[in-house]
């Protein structure tokens, strides 16, 4: 019988990928234990409310919950018989222009292509051709390559170039977002657009073999989706997920280490002094300088190991500074009195005209310097789930690519916070007149350094937790020469958005990694992963 603090497996990390690495292991059979920091399991699907207006609730980190319902785990998981619901608004973006034009993004082709063709009657006809033509390869390679640990371009390019699809898709992957998008677009509308979601999507949009990232934008449509209750809600239908098939879960408790006995992980140390042994594995949802650096010790990792780990480099282009607004009435845009829906939309950009306005930023960034033209993104929860506020009023937020070191350091982010919150309020206002100070009970902001210390995974305020570049995507994620999801210690495995494909809430580096895990203990799946030879070998 085994011992009260003995499992099979530990999880370090209740976001959501170490809670659907741990429902899958815990339905296979094993004794499994989370351990988080924080008072509540979730990571980035954290929903707070306004603790002077009680009623409103602001999803600080994940809002637009990218496909979440066609997720392999969601189905596996049964998320919704565990309480989880999500919206999809038939307006899915818009992006708003101070001349008062407005690019909107549909579920319908048809009406997504007679936006654009406002702008550009030609890039509306691409715009269509590429949705169509791509499917097929986004559907049979891209997608399964990101639901699956991923393969060696050694291994990977023989499968391919037996196809005329996968040669195609050889052919394109090389590009890099931007050579794609200006190859195939002419109106710099259209480009900033495509190009600012590669940015709101973590992705550097100058890193070469990421051909694929613009169609498959297009091929999936827009499908941003909305948790009902909150985003923190879809942690806890994974949490209740996790109780159905025995697993625990431990909440308000510091790791000091990871132990490791002759070159395996057996357990942890937590703060107050307590051991728990794991006897198959332990595996971290934390990044890699947490996970190796600070609770196993540079003295226990192979040179491999080490030497990646002085390489992991953070996005420069990837922090945020979010303002939320507790609301008596949702923001109005001027722009409605051309374009009536536009109040519907669901993800809304302001003051992006120009890809040059993007093609700035790494440099601005790396100098310290905010955006020199304010780009703005965000949306109003509330106008799709009348449940984040009090009946009648309403939430809304922006946020805003900032650097993480302003003017040479984090904490001087402590004093620009409200002088920040101040110009973004003002520049959201000259698109929607009606958020005065009337209008608005309060204002909350939340900035880079404070991303960091709620969740020092996010190193250096990185939501995305790992630049995306080629030496550190794919095969190579976290580090190249070591298996992915593995650390080089046995028995040690990595479970987060620092591994393959990376961040955001997609949750398939905790799907991936339990395949692996899996594989290594030789457990036969319960769910149905993809096999990319088996796909791969019999593309048209």
């Amino acid at each position: 019988m085994a011992e009260a603090n003995e499992y099979d497996g530990i999880i370090l990390g209740g976001g959501h990928n170490g809670l659907i690495l741990q429902a899958y292991l815990a339905r296979a059979g094993l004794r499994t234990l989370t351990v988080e920091k924080n008072p509540r399991v979730g990571g980035g699907l954290a929903t707070v409310e306004d603790n002077l207006h009680p009623g409103f609730r602001h999803n600080i980190h994940a809002v637009f919950l990218e496909g979440l319902s066609a997720r392999p785990w969601y189905r596996d998981l049964q998320l919704e018989s565990h309480g989880v619901r999500t919206v999809r608004p038939t307006l899915n973006l818009a992006l708003i222009q101070r001349s008062g034009r407005a690019l909107r993004w549909y579920l319908d082709l048809n009406q997504t292509c007679a936006s654009i063709a406002e702008f550009s009657k030609k890039d509306a006809q691409t715009w269509r051709r590429i949705a169509e033509d791509y499917r097929e390869m986004v559907d049979k390679i891209v997608d399964p390559e990101l639901a699956s640990p991923p393969l060696s371009r050694d291994k990977k390019r023989p499968f391919l170039e037996r196809s005329t699809l996968g040669r195609k898709y050889l052919e394109i992957e090389a590009l890099t977002p931007r050579e794609f998008v200006e190859s195939h677009f002419d109106n710099l509308t259209v480009r900033a657009l495509l190009l600012h979601l590669c940015v709101a999507h973590e992705l550097d949009i100058h890193a070469p073999n990421q051909g694929l990232v613009i169609p498959s934008l297009i091929v999936h449509s827009p499908r941003a989706e909305l948790a009902v209750g909150g985003s923190a809600v879809v942690a806890q239908g994974l949490r209740r997920a996790v109780e159905a098939a025995g697993g625990e879960i431990w909440e308000g408790q510091k790791i000091r280490a990871i132990t490791v006995e002759q070159g395996r992980a057996t357990g942890i140390e937590l703060a107050d002094g307590r051991r728990i042994k794991a006897r198959a594995f332990v595996a971290s949802s934390l990044n890699p300088h947490q996970t190796l650096q600070e609770l196993v010790g540079m003295d226990k990792l192979n040179p491999m190991a080490r030497v990646g780990l002085r390489a992991y480099l953070y996005q420069i282009v990837g922090p945020l500074f979010g303002v939320h607004l507790s609301l008596n009435e949702p923001p109005r845009y001027a722009a409605r009195g051309t374009h009536p829906d536009v109040d519907q939309a669901f993800l809304t950009i302001l003051g992006l005209d120009s890809p040059d306005q993007i093609y700035g930023l790494h440099a601005q960034f790396g100098r310290g310097e905010l955006a020199s033209r304010k780009i703005l993104w965000g949306a109003t929860p509330t106008a799709f789930d009348p449940s984040q506020a009090p009946p009648g009023k309403h939430t809304a937020f922006m946020w805003e690519k900032v650097p993480y070191l302003l003017s040479g350091r984090a904490e001087n982010w402590d004093q620009a916070k409200l002088t920040r919150l101040g110009e973004i309020l003002e520049y959201w206002r000259s698109f929607a007149p009606n958020l005065t100070e009337g209008v608005i009970l309060r204002h909350l902001a939340h900035s880079p350094l404070d991303t960091e210390r709620h969740l020092p995974n996010m190193a250096r305020g990185d939501p995305g937790v790992g630049w995306l570049g080629v030496e550190q995507r794919g095969i190579n994620r976290p580090f190249p020469g070591i298996p992915p999801y593995h650390t080089g210690v046995v028995g040690l495995y990595l479970c987060g958005a620092c591994t393959h494909p990376g961040g955001n809430i997609t949750g398939l580096p905790g799907y991936n990694a339990a395949r692996a895990i899996a594989e290594d203990l030789k457990l036969t799946p319960w769910w149905n992963p993809p096999s990319l030879e088996a796909l791969w070998s019999s593309l048209p």
